[in-house]
């Protein structure tokens, strides 16, 4: 689950949108820590869900969560070998947290129940299941991109991580690029993929597939209709004098390519000056993971870079860039998305990349902004009318920000109009039913 007083993320925002269709648990961390924590779940049911937590203790936690899943994990996946670390203490409270789940787990688990797995936190769960002796079956998805055998040989315990990945009945990725990767961390001796998606791993039978995650396209159309009025939009509306405005909206994360696209916005005005006084770029980027030495390094680093751009080119009455270390509520934010004309979403690696869908399905379609979009986002295996470049190329980009400002409606509409279709074919509701059903070998049915 999120932390409390965090905005949810894609996985969060994702599960939440399946269970509220066909009810179920939501088990996972409370988002609290304690010395002594509870001996059993604290549940609470809310409409079709029942919300199923525990505490974890202090210590514990930050070598598991801080430590192993946010030091070691997330920035090998991400392929920041430079970022990666690796601590025995560290993956050994990985493995116990894991196995405390999975004990408390079972304590509400029924007859028949399935159990779908999220994200790299949760890796060794099904092992723990099985052990314990569930015999139901059990889905794991994977949210971030999975890197390829040369990255993940880099991790000391890569094959242990690899044959827990096997104890699950299906496995999902994001993308096909995600999938060919796990492919190659597999024993050669290993039978190839069959037709069905099916592989043969330690005389386990086990489903793979790439499930891309997507968005609840009425409810952000609705969204970004209604908020067009709402207090806060009209006020960043009413505060652009007319100027076109420009967006990013990102968790504070050195794979999010922020850096890299402010340096890229400071030489669009470099190279192209006509728009100095009347274009605005608001970055909104809420702060994740203080603890963590490296997410303090990049929030100091934006703010530099912040602060020298809008030094050499703001005027009494212009500010170029805005940023916002700071959440919004969800309806909020599509306001904003709706309101502007060019959306930078231009990670250096990403798993999916939900922005990029929610800007798409918020736009008028009478008068669409354009989505700059890094190949590097899962996203772009199915937004392949979005304006795709390198994050590393600032020419490129400040090329692709001038087309964009410039690009007549009728392009524009049809593009936004090729991307809609692709952000609908891959709803939120085709990336859960899909899976589930691939899992299970049963329809999705909505909960009475």
């Amino acid at each position: 689950m999120p932390r409390r007083g965090t905005a949810p993320g894609g996985l969060a925002v994702g599960i939440l949108a399946a269970l509220q269709h066909t009810g179920g648990v939501w088990f996972g961390w409370s988002g609290a820590t304690s010395g002594v924590p509870a001996r059993d779940p604290e549940v609470h049911t809310r409409g079709n869900i029942r919300f199923v937590t525990i505490d974890l203790d202090p210590l514990e936690f930050d070598a598991y969560y801080n430590g192993y899943c946010n030091g070691t994990l997330w920035p090998l996946f991400h392929y920041f070998p430079d970022r990666f670390t690796h601590e025995q203490r560290q993956y050994e409270a990985y493995q116990a947290i894991n196995q405390q789940f999975g004990r408390q787990l079972l304590k509400v688990m029924k007859p028949g129940d399935a159990i779908w797995v999220h994200d790299y936190h949760l890796i060794p769960l099904a092992r723990f299941l099985r052990q314990s002796g569930f015999d139901g079956p059990i889905g794991f998805f994977l949210h971030i991109p999975f890197p390829h055998v040369q990255i993940l040989r880099l991790l000391p315990n890569h094959a242990e991580l690899i044959q827990d990945l096997c104890h699950y009945d299906r496995v999902g990725f994001q993308t096909a690029d995600d999938l060919r990767s796990f492919l190659t961390c597999l024993d050669p001796a290993c039978p190839a993929l069959a037709a069905d998606g099916r592989i043969d791993v330690g005389g386990r039978r086990v489903g793979l597939g790439a499930y891309p995650i997507g968005v609840d396209v009425e409810t952000v159309i609705g969204e970004a209709r209604a908020t067009c009025q709402q207090e806060t939009v009209q006020r960043m509306a009413v505060s652009l004098m007319g100027r076109k405005l420009i967006i990013g909206v990102d968790r504070l994360d050195y794979t999010k390519g922020l850096t890299e696209r402010f340096a890229a916005y400071e030489q669009f005005l470099e190279a192209f000056p006509e728009n100095q006084g009347n274009v605005t770029f608001l970055q909104i980027a809420p702060p994740s993971r203080g603890d963590v030495l490296a997410y303090g390094e990049i929030r100091r680093a934006l703010e530099q870079c912040a602060g020298r751009l809008n030094g050499r080119f703001a005027e009494a009455d212009w500010t170029p860039i805005r940023y916002l270390n700071r959440d919004f509520a969800h309806s909020t934010l599509m306001g904003f998305l709706r309101a502007a004309k060019v959306a930078l979403v231009t990670p250096v690696r990403d798993g999916m990349n939900l922005v990029a869908k929610e800007f798409v399905a918020a736009q008028d379609p009478e008068d669409p902004g354009v989505l700059i979009l890094s190949p590097m986002a899962g996203a772009a295996e199915e937004l392949r009318a979005a304006l795709q470049v390198n994050p590393y190329d600032k020419r490129g980009m400040a090329m692709a920000l001038q087309g964009a400002l410039n690009m007549p409606l009728s392009e524009r509409k049809q593009r936004h109009e090729e991307l809609l279709a692709a952000v609908r074919r891959h709803d939120i509701h085709n990336w859960y039913g899909s899976f589930i059903q691939d899992l299970t070998g049963e329809r999705v049915r909505r909960a009475a």
